[in-house]
């Protein structure tokens, strides 16, 4: 109920009249049943304004550490957060890892819609960066339709590091969706989770028109974080 007076009430109808979204293939998301939609990830708002579009909810698995924040800050930022429909995930790797694919699973399971990034996080710059394989392995063993999304506009409207948007247009495409049945039981073949996470990544590259970069956008991150260290 959080989740919908939020969307349809509070919040939605007031984001929805100042950026303006356009919006392209919105048609291709199925009306009922469990579905991914695989998105690139430029900005912050990207978690907002693709649920905010979309009409059935949309469930995105979130940092952790944004539900454990303390006084005013930390509550604002769990209220937010539940209000967007997202779930807290521990991202540190190894079990906390599968524990992220059990709870996607769940979700899907529940016949809902669930939003990833494949890229991991955020690109850096703007280019579309490789994706990770863990994403392909929920995509085997659930079983259901992909819909690749394209972010159009948001790394400019919020860019890394700034707090509050520019108010400019935000653009959303929705690709055709992605069948991967012919892969059924070869979740852990790692050459297939590659093929699966690229062929992804393509069709999200030629809905966004972005510069692709065969590397993590994490390891990027890494490398430019040491550099301005060591300088």
């Amino acid at each position: 109920m959080f989740y919908w007076i939020m969307k349809h009430i509070v919040v939605g109808p007031l984001l929805l009249s100042i950026f303006r979204p356009w919006v392209v293939g919105l048609e291709k998301v199925p009306k009922e049943g469990p579905v991914i939609l695989a998105s690139n990830h430029l900005s912050f708002i990207d978690s907002i304004f693709l649920p905010l579009i979309v009409d059935r909810p949309v469930v995105f698995l979130a940092k952790s550490e944004y539900f454990t924040g303390k006084g005013l800050k930390g509550w604002a930022t769990r209220m937010f957060f539940q209000a967007a429909g997202q779930l807290p995930i521990d991202r540190s790797g190894g079990k906390a890892s599968e524990a992220s694919l059990n709870t996607g699973l769940r979700v899907l399971g529940e016949g809902r819609i669930l939003g990833i990034y494949p890229e991991g996080t955020r690109s850096p710059d703007g280019k579309l960066y490789r994706g990770r394989t863990g994403v392909a392995r929920m995509v085997l063993e659930a079983g259901v339709p992909v819909v690749p999304v394209a972010m159009i506009g948001t790394a400019e409207i919020m860019p890394i590091g700034t707090r509050l948007p520019k108010v400019r247009r935000v653009g959303i495409v929705f690709g055709e969706p992605l069948d991967f049945s012919r892969f059924h039981g070869m979740e852990g073949d790692r050459f297939v989770l590659r093929s699966v996470t690229d062929e992804l990544v393509y069709d999200l590259r030629a809905l966004s028109s972005q510069e692709y970069v065969d590397v993590y956008a994490s390891t990027l991150r890494e490398q430019r974080a040491a550099q301005t260290t060591s300088g």
